[in-house]
């Protein structure tokens, strides 16, 4: 089975994505991601985050195992161009074409079926996955209710506070007026 995940519009030269296209092609996943981790060109990590989202794919949709695959094709094809101007001698201007390319990888497996989940299998991690979201988002809503308390218990004590300051009869002196008034 055939995976493919594609990246439209990223601004590197289609002749400079291509290296790095060719750099995975034919590679199990993960030994893939392991060249693109320590390869040093532009397009590397687009291409690292562009297979990671193929893989992806491949085990959420499919229920495919990330061991068993490969990067059976990488597809580099010219994107928009964007045209720019340079001002030259004479009064003329000199175009500047900023080229982007569209990335496509496609996954296929080593071994037809090897370690495949079936869809009960699929739907049986989705459903679990789904009840551990909405225990975490309970679990958010708890804490976030039980800091709203506890801030709310601390505006209280501090306005306690406040009314008890103000409550204070001040000391009446001549040192008091003296260093009570404003100063400019």
């Amino acid at each position: 089975m055939k995976v493919n995940a594609k990246l439209k519009n990223l601004r590197v030269a289609p002749r400079k994505s291509k290296i790095v296209a060719d750099l995975i092609k034919g590679l199990d996943v993960l030994d893939a991601l392991d060249q693109l981790e320590i390869h040093i060109k532009r397009t590397s990590p687009h291409v690292k985050k562009l297979l990671l989202s193929a893989i992806a794919n491949a085990e959420n949709n499919f229920g495919l195992d990330k061991n068993n695959l490969y990067v059976c094709e990488a597809k580099i094809g010219a994107g928009p161009t964007l045209k720019r101007w340079m001002p030259k001698a004479f009064g003329r201007a000199g175009e500047i074409l900023k080229r982007t390319s569209n990335i496509e990888i496609i996954l296929e497996e080593r071994v037809e079926g090897k370690n495949r989940k079936s869809k009960e299998e699929m739907e049986a991690e989705f459903k679990k996955r789904e009840k551990e979201k909405e225990k975490a988002q309970k679990d958010a809503e708890i804490k976030q209710n039980d800091t709203e308390k506890k801030t709310g218990e601390k505006i209280e004590e501090n306005k306690k506070e406040e009314d008890k300051k103000k409550k204070e009869v001040p000391k009446k002196g001549w040192a008091k007026k003296i260093f009570q008034r404003k100063s400019m």
